[in-house]
């Protein structure tokens, strides 16, 4: 294992290509910015407001969103600080607690966090696209669905289609180098940044309206349509309220995720000690402000029934819609096809350079922890690629609803608990570093030890535990998922450890070949 002291040697001792320092801190909080704004903010608003039932309730349930979130970025900045190397979470749960959890981090992220997010983004960029261009669609089959049981078959429509070279084209250009990555993320951030400002000042100034503004500013506590949670509890009741609130995270704090990627790629940062915090903090409250403001201009655009029941949960068109009767469906998908090409190129970015950090400590494929010609783990990036594409080709099939879905959107939904108690760890490892580190250089401190990231794992662990107490069908699977890396990783360990043995055979061997000589 390499020690933080000496973040370049791997761990033959020897020392890898470096890599190219090119981020700055307005480059480090386009990422931040880039990789969480996606389409989630236009679409959960529907489902958390069929949960919770009320204007006020909804606004508070992204509040606590944004409070972890913040909280969690405050605590994640102590670590980057102490640690800026390629990995993020990865290096810090290796080094506060072992190489395995380290590693069941970078398994779980690699066969489904990252790589299923992508796959996600890069089909709702598809659909999106459909809007415009009704050619792409998930129903236009250039490879009808291909029975594999009854409830799982691959395909390959126009839309997965677009979703494959979408993934393909910035996989490519991110293995060009840095620079190109980058500025394909600035770009896209920028507009994607302006593009939601301008949506939620429209729906403020030009799109309110005084039916919307009486029902819902009128009685912003009231529960109506309400979703029963279980077949006894709905959020009519304190104790059903207080777990709608914890299960309406689910989707605010996945459309607030990946806001640490940034920390993977901290080696290609300047002044990483500084910057990788500030960019996390900085980015973070940009967005989080943002999706308030957007969830009060959906308020003060529709009432909240129009909300709850919005077509295909897509609030963000209900609403423009609404304003620009005319235009207001391509306008939306125009926006969301800026934002999530941004974040596609994000996310493809970020998560190479995990692998990488795994490869340089022999737990992920060998080739992956090398840096070609333009100093970026191009081998990670193709390796990420071609997983994130075969996540896009299979389907799920209901035989009572003859509906289709996709594969990627369960796993997700699987390892949504799953991240959060990776999240859990990562916070409580600013806890467990001070106690087994005491000496070690911090540049930054979190902000308001002990009480912020006291105060996250709390919450979180309260979450987690309603999670698995309400919706064991979506987390226990994800727990699943986690744990099938144990074996996986005592198959590395046990390998690696063999290699290591004949080697040392072999040296001995020759040592006694040669004196013998």
């Amino acid at each position: 294992m390499s020690h933080p002291s000496n973040p370049k040697s791997g761990p033959s001792g020897q020392v890898p290509a470096e890599f190219s320092r090119g981020l700055g801190l307005f480059d480090s909080t386009m990422l931040v910015v880039g990789v969480m704004i996606g389409s989630g903010i236009f679409i959960v608003s529907a489902e958390m407001a069929r949960d919770i039932g009320s204007p006020g309730w909804l606004l508070v349930a992204w509040c606590i969103a944004g409070a972890l979130t913040i909280a969690g970025a405050l605590s994640y900045g102590e670590l980057s600080a102490m640690m800026p190397q390629a990995g993020g979470m990865y290096v810090y749960l290796r080094e506060a607690y072992s190489p395995m959890w380290g590693f069941l981090y970078g398994w779980t992220l690699f066969t489904v966090i990252q790589t299923g997010t992508i796959a996600a983004v890069a089909v709702a960029f598809a659909r999106f696209t459909g809007v415009l261009l009704p050619a792409v669609s998930e129903d236009h089959y250039l490879i009808g669905p291909l029975r594999i049981s009854t409830h799982y078959a691959v395909s390959l429509s126009t839309a997965q289609l677009l979703a494959v070279v979408i993934v393909f084209l910035l996989t490519f250009t991110n293995t060009r180098g840095l620079r190109y990555g980058k500025a394909i993320q600035n770009t896209f951030t920028v507009a994607k940044t302006a593009a939601l400002i301008g949506l939620i000042v429209a729906r403020i100034f030009i799109g309110r309206n005084a039916t919307a503004l009486h029902a819902n500013f009128g009685d912003l506590w009231s529960a109506s349509g309400l979703i029963p949670l279980t077949s006894t509890l709905d959020a009519g009741t304190a104790l059903g309220l207080f777990v709608a609130l914890c299960l309406s995270q689910t989707g605010s704090l996945f459309s607030a995720d990946s806001w640490h990627n940034i920390a993977f790629a901290a080696e290609e940062v300047r002044e990483p000690e500084r910057n990788v915090t500030r960019a996390m903090v900085i980015g973070t409250v940009i967005v989080i402000v943002l999706y308030l403001l957007a969830n009060v201009a959906y308020l003060m655009t529709l009432p909240l029934n129009d909300i709850q029941h919005a077509p295909a949960d897509r609030v963000g068109t209900a609403t423009l819609q609404a304003i620009f009767p005319s235009i207001g469906t391509a306008l939306m998908a125009g926006a969301i096809m800026i934002s999530t090409f941004g974040t596609i190129n994000a996310l493809i970015l970020t998560g190479s350079r995990a692998y990488y950090a795994m490869a340089r400590q022999k737990l992920f494929f060998s080739f992956a922890g090398k840096l070609n010609p333009a100093k970026v783990p191009a081998t990670g990036l193709w390796l990420q690629g071609l997983w994130s594409v075969f996540l896009v080709l299979p389907r799920t099939y209901n035989p009572d609803t003859h509906a289709w879905g996709n594969v990627y959107s369960n796993l997700l939904e699987y390892v949504i608990s799953a991240a959060l108690i990776f999240y859990v760890l990562t916070v409580a490892a600013v806890f467990r570093l001070r106690w087994k580190r005491p000496d070690a250089v911090r540049p930054y401190r979190t902000w308001g030890y002990p009480v912020v990231p006291a105060a996250y794992i709390v919450t979180a662990g309260t979450i987690l535990f309603v999670l698995f107490a309400y919706r064991p069908a979506t987390t226990w699977p994800g727990l699943f998922i986690v744990l099938c890396g144990i074996p996986v990783y005592g198959l590395i360990r046990s390998a690696a450890q063999r290699k290591q043995a004949l080697l040392q055979a072999v040296s001995v061997v020759g040592s006694n070949d040669g004196q013998s000589s």
